[in-house]
């Protein structure tokens, strides 16, 4: 889109000019219908009145080519158009691999994100430019959505599960966020920045302020004091199942089916845990519903998630070293 009217925001993203090519495509192909059908419903008006009481219209045959061409031309712009979103859907689905994760939280009425370094904030998000950025978004309460226009990007954050999207900046600046879901009085207000830098200036803006307490760190922190390390320390006479290598992985369940261990997964695991239980285990494991705020969900997933797969006897030591911390 042209950056200088007003009317569209700049395209400051990898992903927004792509949107916006799809976009002009859909409004010019609905401007030509528009027009073409208002011009022949005219035209049809004033060429074939009825001039006469007794005038009746002539029998129509119908044309092989006309209906040729009224159907093939819309079947081939329907086929552009759905390959096309296709592509783009999918495109902004596939997370790169090198993206910066950042857990996004939607609560009434602010928006609460936390970076892998431990870095924390409210209402404004600080990334680099042209380094991808990996968003996982939840709810505290109702659906949110995080919409950024610049970077032609939204996406909902829904209670009890979570969404994934994400972007690449290419322009340094401030960026306008909102939440594009109604979610109550102050609904307006739910409004924030994301402020794209520099690298340099990034690693800068990282190094400021007091040391932060990473996902992880805290994650084995809360690991600890809620006694998990009791029932999940990798041992067969353990009451929970091991952890270590469980992320990504496929459980076979109590009662016979089986589901992925994806961050969904976990957190459910986490607050219901009776809703899916390891098959060899019984359901033991009180729920942390009311108990934990997302915040510390997300970091007890990332800790889970970050220990390493281990086998025999190795399983063993780790256990006693996640005991004595």
């Amino acid at each position: 889109m042209r950056s200088d009217i007003p009317l569209f925001p700049p395209n400051a993203s990898t992903m927004a000019v792509h949107v916006d090519h799809f976009y002009l495509f859909m409004w010019a192909v609905t401007f030509v219908f528009s027009i073409g059908i208002a011009v022949a419903l005219v035209y049809f008006a004033v060429a074939y009145r009825r001039r006469h009481r007794d005038e009746r219209p002539g029998e129509i045959h119908g044309s092989l080519l006309l209906e040729l061409v009224w159907s093939i031309i819309p079947l081939l712009l329907t086929v552009v158009m759905f390959v096309w979103s296709t592509w783009l859907f999918f495109a902004q689905a596939r997370v790169p691999d090198d993206a910066i994760r950042v857990n996004v939280v939607g609560k009434r009425w602010m928006w609460k994100l936390q970076h892998m370094t431990g870095h924390r904030e409210i209402n404004e998000l600080h990334v680099p430019v042209g380094k991808p950025v990996h968003l996982v978004l939840t709810s505290e309460d109702v659906i949110h959505s995080f919409f950024v226009p610049a970077f032609r990007m939204k996406k909902d954050a829904v209670p009890g599960r979570y969404n994934e999207t994400w972007f690449t900046a290419t322009q340094p600046g401030r960026y306008h966020l909102f939440c594009a879901e109604y979610c109550g009085t102050e609904h307006s207000r739910m409004i924030g920045s994301v402020h794209v830098m520099e690298s340099a200036e990034f690693q800068q803006w990282l190094a400021g302020g007091p040391a932060p307490v990473s996902p992880v760190a805290l994650g084995r922190k809360l690991f600890t004091e809620r006694m998990c390390v009791t029932c999940h320390y990798g041992d067969s006479g353990a009451r929970g199942p091991a952890l270590n290598g469980l992320p990504g992985s496929k459980v076979a369940l109590l009662g016979g089916g089986s589901a992925v261990a994806d961050d969904t997964y976990l957190r459910e695991s986490i607050l219901t845990p009776a809703a899916k239980v390891v098959a060899g285990y019984q359901p033991v494991m009180p729920t942390y519903a009311g108990q934990l705020g997302e915040e510390d969900v997300a970091a007890l997933i990332a800790f889970i998630k970050s220990l390493p797969p281990l086998a025999g006897d190795a399983a063993s030591r780790k256990a006693s070293d996640l005991r004595s911390n």
